[in-house]
């Protein structure tokens, strides 16, 4: 089992490194059905992976100024207090009736985030028309942060494709580099938060678990960014929405 963690770390650390999305929506679906682990333990667990995992992206993008700290300011007024608040609602329910209704709510994040990897070029050029400017463009982007917060925290699926499909229809302007930097940089302290409140309100976080999926996520991680010059990121992008369509459809119904 121990061995089969480690492989998981490694095939999804791959996924993360060659597409910069796919962690949570391809992890805690394996954990799950791969492994027999609990749901709310999966979603613990793969919170506190994707905490750690990106934060060595995050250095790396920062370095090269690929990370835009304003949006990402913008984006955590909404989602650490929503995080704190979604891990505190958490606490005051049956982990019977979460777990009831985290099956559904997984299939429909892993769904949405399938359909947004399949139409985000589409989407991208539709709305560069459309360019929100100042004060209104701040209150929908830490309304959209919220959103995202409350929703990470429940299924740990979204930080990655959802954070960056919204960056990219409230900032078109800036470059895919500084958008998955952006997206980095706020989906760690997300994580983070939010994996700390499962942690120390549910209990449903298994460290060794979390030890066997990191030691296979680094050198993961590092070898998909490696190939990401050789595979087209189109061909890698249709691939992964197809398996989280099949996910999705699989949870929801």
């Amino acid at each position: 089992m121990d061995i089969g963690f480690i492989l998981t770390g490694l095939v999804v650390g791959g996924l993360v490194g060659l597409t910069g999305v796919g962690g949570g929506a391809i992890m805690t679906p394996m954990l799950i059905l791969g492994f027999g682990i609990a749901p709310i333990v999966a979603v613990g667990t793969d919170l506190l992976y994707a905490a750690i995992s990106k934060s060595s992206g995050v250095i790396v993008h920062h370095h090269h100024n690929h990370v835009q700290w304003s949006i990402v300011k913008l984006f955590a007024l909404g989602s650490l207090p929503a995080a704190v608040f979604t891990s505190l609602f958490l606490s005051h329910i049956s982990s019977e009736f979460y777990e009831g209704m985290l099956q559904t709510l997984m299939g429909i994040m892993l769904l949405l985030t399938a359909m947004t990897l399949f139409a985000r070029p589409y989407l991208q050029n539709s709305l560069r028309r459309y360019r929100l400017q100042g004060l209104k463009r701040d209150i929908i982007t830490i309304v959209s942060g919220a959103t995202l917060g409350v929703l990470v925290t429940l299924t740990s699926v979204g930080a990655g494709a959802l954070g960056v499909a919204l960056i990219s229809l409230l900032y078109p302007q800036l470059s895919s580099r500084r958008m998955v930097g952006t997206d980095l940089a706020h989906a760690v302290p997300l994580t983070a938060v939010a994996g700390i409140g499962h942690w120390q309100l549910l209990g449903s976080v298994d460290w060794h678990l979390l030890v066997g999926l990191l030691i296979g996520a680094i050198p993961g991680i590092m070898l998909g960014s490696l190939l990401t010059v050789r595979i087209p990121p189109v061909l890698l992008r249709n691939i992964l929405a197809t398996l989280l369509l099949l996910l999705g459809l699989r949870f929801a119904f």
